[in-house]
């Protein structure tokens, strides 16, 4: 499935001519070697170009159109007109060996045999330099000895004959397209993308760009060991796929990693999407509403009300389809492989539709300070990072759950809500807004909580009857009755009982309840300011008391211990009333 999609998006980026035909592909090129006509080296000519990384502007090598280049594990295989030095010139950087000569040997072999019936300047000049190259004289070359450790680094280089590449030359490009023909195995099959008898793609192409994979490239399709076989088959004949398939599959693939600008990195996951049209708009939108932000916060709202109200949408400027097919695909590294983390596909409507029941879900009130209307994908998953860990990423398998659970508007992962539960004891009661929603938003989804309502929620319930919510709210006026009492206080009560009220209330209440009659001791009565404010948290205290009705079998009001769904209650009613408290502070 992900293979035949990729495929078909590769055939529109042709038609867009945005990608290549079969036989050649996009290669980062470092220096070109310039050739007389009788193709002796005669210059190293850079191919860099300017780019600006953060406030720096680097030079990075230029993106050129070049033959089609095999895909190395081990041995020695050259490719046509564009190689490293090691193929191209037979050194590195420190000289020449028998290795390095094999290599070159391989390259001229293979450009021999090319060109061998192409008689014009580019092409004689061209084999007339693997004719006469020496690598072991590499070294007197005066154009070469002055940038040798570049040239050496690794990088591709190209051939360069009177102002013209050679690979643009339409008689050699004639040649190519003849030998790349010729060199078929004539192992045939039924393709698994196309449905057709065609000649199989015994290794497949590369993938670039997935962070954290080999920076040579990783497959996404590869055998390479017994244990992998079958049937006597070796290598990707397990995999049945025709040669233009694999072309296609890994021509688009790379093209959508190469676009940095519609690549989200989630953890380990690197993901990329695309529409069945090849339009750009989608995936820019659809990157809006991902990563939502102040600059198309008025941009959002409108687009959601025309989605609700079946209006025709538009989006910067351009008309969106509803019905336009979306798909989105998350991988991540596995050493010289990638895995498939996620693979979803719908129409653009609908997934802009489950992004938005994800937003309404997490919709919380938010502290006067926090100025984002909706939290980002990534923003919620770092609330569950433990921010003074070396490696500050949320698990790599739950945030490909989060994203497709988001997607699909299915049920959240269980261990999003265990994680979040987690963080706030380990940081001894710090609930935060993304926490708090998540409580929320999981108890919507997940448990289809039916005292939790999406518009009930979002701020204060004064009339929400559930014990672990009252627990949680009474806990929130405890904290400031002591707060008020102790302005210069640094360790609260939240520090030292949080955790054991929110599990255990039955035991700890009783304790916070006498420690009250302390803090309340040490209100100033006579300033009326202060007189106030006990007289309303006393009479808030008295009324959330007045909730909590007292069981058969109990002996106080409080339960002996919360489920984990009753703490998250509990965490719910505690940051609703802290904000509840902070909006009158704001108001006096």
């Amino acid at each position: 499935m992900i293979l035949q999609e990729l495929a078909r998006h590769y055939e529109v980026l042709l038609k867009q001519e945005k990608v290549f035909p079969p036989g050649w592909c996009q290669a980062k090129v470092s220096y070109a070697l310039e050739l007389d006509r009788e193709g002796q080296l005669v210059g190293v000519i850079s191919q860099k170009i300017p780019e600006q990384r953060g406030k720096k502007e680097v030079q990075v090598p230029k993106p050129m159109k070049v033959p089609e280049m095999v895909t190395r594990s081990s041995g020695v295989a050259a490719n046509f007109l564009c190689d490293n030095a090691k193929y191209l010139l037979g050194i590195d950087k420190d000289g020449t060996n028998q290795r390095l000569i094999q290599c070159f040997e391989a390259a001229k072999e293979l450009h021999l045999a090319v060109l061998q019936e192409v008689d014009n300047e580019t092409a004689l000049a061209v084999k007339k330099f693997f004719l006469t190259w020496k690598p072991e004289e590499a070294g007197v070359n005066p154009e070469l000895s002055e940038k040798w450790a570049e040239v050496t680094e690794g990088g591709n280089l190209v051939f360069l004959v009177n102002h013209q590449y050679a690979q643009d030359n339409e008689e050699i490009q004639t040649a190519w397209a003849k030998a790349s023909r010729s060199g078929e195995t004539g192992v045939e099959g039924l393709c698994l993308v196309t449905g057709e008898k065609t000649e199989i793609s015994r290794i497949h192409s590369v993938i670039k760009g997935v962070q954290g994979a080999q920076s040579s490239g990783a497959a996404l399709v590869s055998f390479n060991a017994p244990a992998f076989e079958s049937y006597g088959k070796e290598q990707s004949y397990n995999a049945p796929v025709g040669k233009y398939a694999m072309f296609a599959y890994t021509t688009a693939l790379n093209h959508l990693l190469a676009q940095k600008e519609y690549v989200f990195t989630m953890g380990d996951t690197a993901i990329v999407f695309w529409s069945e049209s090849g339009e750009e708009v989608y995936q820019r939108t659809f990157l809006d509403f991902m990563n939502p932000g102040e600059g198309n916060r008025e941009q959002i709202k409108d687009f959601f009300e025309n989605l609700q109200k079946g209006r025709e949408i538009d989006f910067e400027g351009m008309r969106l389809n509803p019905e336009e097919k979306f798909y989105i695909l998350g991988l991540s590294p596995n050493a010289a492989r990638l895995s498939v983390r996620f693979f979803y596909r719908n129409t653009f409507g609908k997934i802009i539709s489950n992004i938005q029941r994800h937003y309404t879900e997490m919709e919380i009130v938010r502290p006067s300070w926090d100025e984002r209307e909706r939290l980002g994908v990534w923003s919620l998953l770092m609330e569950t990072v433990n921010q003074k860990a070396r490696e500050k990423k949320p698990l790599a398998n739950m945030t490909a759950a989060v994203f497709e659970a988001i997607l699909s508007g299915g049920k959240y992962p269980e261990n999003l809500y265990g994680n979040t539960l987690i963080r706030i004891r380990a940081e001894q009661g710090r609930v935060t807004r993304g926490r708090a929603a998540i409580i929320k938003a999981y108890f919507i989804r997940n448990r289809e909580n039916q005292e939790i309502k999406e518009g009930a929620f979002v701020a204060l319930n004064e009339n929400c009857k559930n014990i672990a919510y009252i627990l949680g709210r009474e806990f929130a006026v405890l904290e400031a009755i002591q707060q008020e009492a102790n302005p210069s206080i640094n360790t609260t009560i939240k520090d030292r009982y949080f955790n054991s009220a929110c599990a255990t209330p039955g035991l700890v209440f009783p304790v916070l309840l006498k420690l009250k009659e302390n803090h309340i001791r040490k209100f100033d009565m006579t300033k009326s300011d202060q007189k106030k404010k006990k007289q309303y948290l006393e009479n808030m205290l008295i009324d959330l008391q007045g909730k909590i009705e007292i069981k058969d079998g109990q002996e106080n009001a409080f339960p002996k211990r919360l489920s984990l769904e009753e703490q998250g209650m509990f965490i719910l009613g505690y940051y609703h009333q802290l904000q509840k408290r902070f909006a009158k502070k704001e108001e006096q």
